[in-house]
């Protein structure tokens, strides 16, 4: 049954007849109440689709209607309206769970763009109602899943499944961008092992100095160096005949290269100042963003070690390569972050889901995540909207065009985003025009070079990018 009921709860008969002439050409049905009590009782027969709710009311003021109404569990969005519109009243207001609050006089477009978003927010709930059941269920797997459907990742999978089968001397090396997820690829291959109950150890070769990493991988006996009170056991010890995870691989220190590659040849070690040798029991996962073949040109990784970790090689896509997966990976960071910050988020908004799969994503997954999180932490209703993200974040260098709900933004923003636009669009005019001759594009467009060089600076072109 489609519900087009707005309740309008004030005191003030002008007010609710403007209401109801606003509303009465989207054929919506108004209900009035005139105090907080009434609006109590109308709901408690029938609950409508959204609430304006005065606050200065005879018998029971807004404040505390709303705080009964937010107690039924109902998720009723209710709009406050005040005459005073004062910090401390919106504030309480919101902290109880108003949607949204105005002040008069009230202005007709802001109360139609409210109500137009409170009423897409509870139609996007009531779609994924059965969604949000799944949360308790899925709650023990949300920190390790891997989630996508391209084919890129669907391979992924398999091969993770064989890996998991292999014994734990075949070592694995996981290459992919910052953010694609190569240490829950590893948690994966160690999960679905049959040493899955065994330790993983995961260490990231940037953090520790040189003798700092070489102790954590290997321990040291009492008194191996200055500072060596007690004696340590490293992460391959500690590993036992579980996974150890050596992230970023391709920074680790060059004397600690041949090192490893000893230990992985041998496949025993000494802790640091002991000459006791201890088998490396471990299946040894090794991950990097970096072009690992570039750096054994240029004498910075050993070509050895490389082809000794490479055993199996994982490569990892970017998100900006798999753009199917972004809103299946986003419900997933819903439904997580629901969980861990106590949220009810139950969706987002077509214009958000369009500027998601338009976005470039250089963090990849990692970087969805965290929007993700952020958007969920500070959004006061059930639906994220463009504007539960940092403006900056949908900007045009990474989106590349102008496809934006403008008047979802306020003049300055909107501004921004249409002046980025026509000045990214001339730019790329120019340099086709000129074949990338930076010169010769300056010259016609009448700009002075090195502002137009700042421009390309800006938004991340290249005059080699139109180079026949």
């Amino acid at each position: 049954m489609n519900n087009k009921t707005i309740l309008i709860v004030d005191d003030d008969p002008a007010i609710r007849y403007a209401f109801k002439r606003t509303f009465e050409h989207k054929d919506y049905s108004i209900i009035e109440a005139t105090n907080g009590q009434e609006a109590i009782d109308i709901i408690s027969k029938k609950i409508p689709l959204l609430v304006f709710m005065d606050i200065t009311m005879p018998k029971m003021n807004g404040l505390v209607a709303l705080e009964k109404i937010k107690e039924t569990g109902s998720g009723l969005p209710v709009i406050v309206i005040t005459g005073n519109g004062n910090m401390d009243t919106a504030i309480k207001a919101m902290r109880i769970g108003a949607y949204d609050y105005l002040t008069k006089p009230l202005d007709v477009n802001k109360v139609r763009i409210s109500a137009e978003r409170a009423i897409e927010m509870t139609n996007m709930k009531n779609k994924i109602e059965e969604l949000q059941k799944e949360l308790t269920s899925t709650q023990k797997d949300l920190g390790t899943v891997i989630i996508g459907k391209h084919p890129m990742m669907q391979d992924l999978f398999k091969k993770i499944g064989v890996i998991s089968t292999t014994p734990n001397h075949t070592n694995v090396l996981i290459l992919g961008e910052t953010g694609t997820g190569k240490e829950l690829v590893a948690k994966a291959i160690h999960e679905n092992s049959f040493n899955y109950n065994e330790p993983f150890q995961a260490i990231n070769c940037t953090v520790l100095p040189e003798n700092l990493l070489e102790s954590e991988l290997f321990g040291h006996e009492k008194g191996a160096f200055t500072g060596a009170d007690n004696k340590k056991i490293g992460k391959f010890e500690l590993g036992g005949k579980g996974t150890l995870f050596l992230d970023e691989i391709g920074d680790m220190p060059e004397s600690l290269q041949k090192k490893l590659l000893r230990v992985l040849q041998e496949r025993t070690f000494e802790r640091l100042g002991g000459n006791s040798l201890i088998k490396l029991n471990a299946r040894i996962i090794a991950a990097t963003n970096k072009n690992l073949k570039q750096a054994i040109i240029k004498g910075k990784f050993r070509e050895d070690l490389y082809y000794r970790l490479n055993v199996i090689e994982i490569i990892l896509p970017p998100l900006r390569e798999r753009k199917e997966d972004i809103l299946l990976l986003t419900d997933h960071f819903i439904k997580k972050y629901n969980i861990k910050l106590n949220k009810n988020i139950c969706g987002f908004s077509d214009d958000v889901k369009n500027l998601l799969i338009q976005y470039n994503f250089p963090g990849n997954v990692r970087e969805l995540e965290n929007l993700i999180e952020r958007a969920i932490s500070l959004e006061r209703g059930e639906v994220l909207t463009i504007q539960s993200f940092p403006p900056e974040i949908f900007s045009l260098r990474n989106i590349g065009e102008l496809e934006l709900p403008i008047y979802t933004r306020d003049f300055i923003s909107a501004k921004k985003i249409i002046v980025e636009s026509f000045e990214k669009k001339f730019l790329i005019e120019r340099l086709k025009e000129t074949n990338g001759n930076v010169t010769e594009a300056s010259k016609i467009s009448g700009i002075e070079r090195q502002s137009f060089q700042r421009l390309m600076k800006k938004y991340d072109l290249s005059s080699e990018e139109f180079k026949n």
